[in-house]
């Protein structure tokens, strides 16, 4: 395979053509190796337009739900991140790069030491990978943009509740087969703003809150 010209392919042919534009994103999922992320029976899949297995039910996102992502929360320079759910490692490498200091949490010890592993590779991040349950973990602090990588088939709050005035939550809600991919903005006087950005559909968060069903 020829990784530059896949790379090439991936950022006209998914990324732009999925309507992202935003030059800085662009760059950074050009920069960012993304095949290193993967194992080797993966590899080859890694500039594929499509959803890579990674283990225990487990997914590495598309290229083009990843630009949107980056795009949609824009992190900068100054903004510290927060991440749910690390999986590989190459989005949070991505919001590094983006951003200023992120923290991601992996429950799954597996990827979670894999991930650490990848992404010590990196330079010039300023990363924290914990393994824990984003679910039930305490924050200790605000963030100025969450990524939610694992959909929540009933939307929870507490993500919003971490949110510095300004910042941005993405989160995939409601249940499958399709679900709608959320842009959560905290304003300055607390309100809460929510844009439907597309629609999508992507494993649950691990533990996330399932829908009541009704017996007749």
């Amino acid at each position: 395979m020829d990784l530059e010209l896949a790379r090439a392919q991936m950022i006209s042919q998914q990324l732009r053509t999925w309507d992202v534009f935003d030059e800085r994103v662009l760059a950074v999922m050009a920069d960012v190796r993304r095949e290193r992320f993967l194992g080797d029976a993966y590899r080859g899949l890694a500039f594929a337009d499509t959803s890579i297995p990674i283990g225990g039910g487990e997914i590495m996102l598309p290229p083009k739900l990843q630009g949107r992502i980056l795009q949609a929360v824009a992190p900068g320079p100054d903004d510290a991140v927060l991440e749910i759910g690390t999986g590989t490692g190459f989005l949070t490498a991505c919001l590094g790069r983006l951003g200023g200091r992120v923290h991601s949490l992996e429950i799954r010890e597996d990827l979670a030491a894999t991930a650490a592993e990848r992404l010590g590779e990196e330079t010039g991040l300023d990363l924290e990978l914990t393994r824990a349950d984003g679910l039930t973990a305490p924050f200790g602090r605000r963030y100025d943009v969450i990524v939610v990588t694992g959909a929540l088939p009933v939307y929870d709050d507490r993500f919003e509740a971490a949110l510095n005035p300004g910042g941005r939550l993405f989160a995939v809600v409601g249940p499958p087969p399709v679900r709608e991919a959320w842009l959560v903005t905290a304003g300055d006087d607390g309100a809460r703003n929510c844009d439907v950005l597309f629609e999508t559909d992507i494993p649950d968060l691990c533990h996330a809150r399932q829908p009541e069903r009704f017996a007749f």
